[in-house]
């Protein structure tokens, strides 16, 4: 009887997933044993990691070729319900079709999304760069402008979140704008962060180089304070400040793709549901979770990966890795991941580079830049349709050492 192993999403951790179940089933020899289904709308990898930029043809590569090389089925639909007791996924196709598929080992790696809290106006007008397609419709919004008549809020971007996203996203929007209404328009960036400082997440380490970039650029920077409403005409802040701008553009946060709740067990505030060593969700069997959906030790010192696609395709390669072995009898391996960078994009500034998990600064400027290219356009592209190839990479025992 051939057993299913079944991979919700196709991100950076739900392709490498696939691609690392398929290698451990090869190695076993079980090909014909073992069926391999990876569940998402289209078989593409979305590269949210850049879409604060603003050339998009290459930013959902097909990875159709690439699933067909390592043996993988490609299901185009989303997983609607988890029933872990039944051992069955229930996928509603992008035909309107609905499917119920069986499992013996399910990976959920359906990533994240924006979190919007409930602040008046801001689903209504407000844009993101969460998603491809709304990346493409802030840039259209963006170019449409300059046929309107200019003014202070013509010519004014907000960006609410001050965080990893928000700091890259308005880094570019000066530039952006220029190019736009011209080289010569008076314009205006805002970011606006609710903590005191900017980047809070990021540490106190590299906060005076992205300081200094954030100033260069001619971003103004708005502290302790929040967006409180948004019109179509500007935002007022907790403050009470109102900044006149037709652009808004919200950055602040993320969570756990609601999937994840329907996993029993603890989750974390973020929403992510606690893996054990190998990511198996503790509380429910048969199980696993990745990615920006888990909550996993990258090491004994009490750090946890981040929702970034740094992590998403190591903890994709282990658990895709693991729920394969348990069916065909290869050993499983614990979750790793000790080293940790960060690349932060700062516009014509240049970027930062920084590592370890108190964020000591290696490179900034041209040299940050440089490496910010690298992972941007190679290293967190998918591999080619070569199967010996992808195999080598998926190796879960070369990831956690690396």
């Amino acid at each position: 009887m051939t057993q299913k192993i079944v991979v919700a999403g196709s991100g950076f951790a739900g392709m490498w997933a696939a691609i690392a179940a398929a290698r451990a089933v090869s190695l076993a020899g079980k090909q014909n044993e073992v069926e391999i289904t990876i569940v998402s709308p289209a078989p593409q990898l979305h590269i949210r990691p850049r879409l604060y930029e603003t050339v998009f043809e290459e930013m959902a590569p097909d990875i159709a070729p690439l699933l067909e090389a390592v043996g993988v089925r490609h299901l185009a639909g989303t997983v609607e319900a988890i029933h872990a007791r039944s051992h069955e996924v229930e996928v509603l196709g992008t035909g309107g079709e609905r499917t119920t598929l069986p499992y013996d080992r399910f990976v959920l790696a359906t990533g994240s999304r924006l979190f919007l809290p409930n602040v008046p106006g801001l689903k209504e007008h407000a844009f993101n760069v969460d998603q491809l397609s709304s990346a493409i419709a802030l840039d259209a919004h963006l170019k449409a402008l300059a046929s309107k008549p200019e003014t202070a809020a013509r010519n004014t971007v907000v960006v609410a979140g001050g965080g990893f996203t928000g700091i890259e996203t308005v880094t570019e929007m000066p530039q952006r704008l220029r190019a736009i209404f011209g080289q010569d328009a008076k314009i205006r960036v805002v970011v606006v962060e609710q903590a005191p400082v900017i980047g809070p997440d990021l540490g106190p380490v590299p906060r005076p180089v992205i300081e200094e970039a954030l100033a260069e650029c001619g971003v103004e920077v708005r502290t302790s304070t929040g967006a409180a409403a948004i019109d179509a005409a500007g935002v007022t802040l907790s403050t009470g400040e109102r900044i006149e701008t037709q652009t808004v553009v919200w950055t602040a946060g993320a969570r756990a793709n609601p999937l994840a709740a329907q996993i029993e067990g603890e989750h974390d505030r973020f929403g992510r549901v606690h893996a054990d060593p190998y990511l198996r969700a503790k509380s429910a069997k048969d199980i696993f979770v990745t990615g920006d959906v888990a909550l996993a030790a990258t090491d004994g010192e009490g750090n946890v990966a981040s929702m970034s696609c740094q992590h998403a395709m190591v903890l994709g390669r282990v658990a895709g890795h693991n729920a394969a072995a348990e069916l065909v009898g290869l050993p499983v391996h614990p979750y790793s991941q000790p080293k940790y960078v960060t690349c932060l994009d700062l516009g014509p500034w240049g970027a930062i580079f920084t590592e370890g998990w108190d964020r000591q600064v290696r490179l900034t400027r041209h040299q940050g830049k440089a490496v910010k290219r690298e992972i941007n356009t190679k290293w967190i592209y998918p591999p080619q349709a070569d199967r010996d190839a992808a195999f080598a990479l998926a190796n879960p025992a070369h990831v956690i050492v690396a």
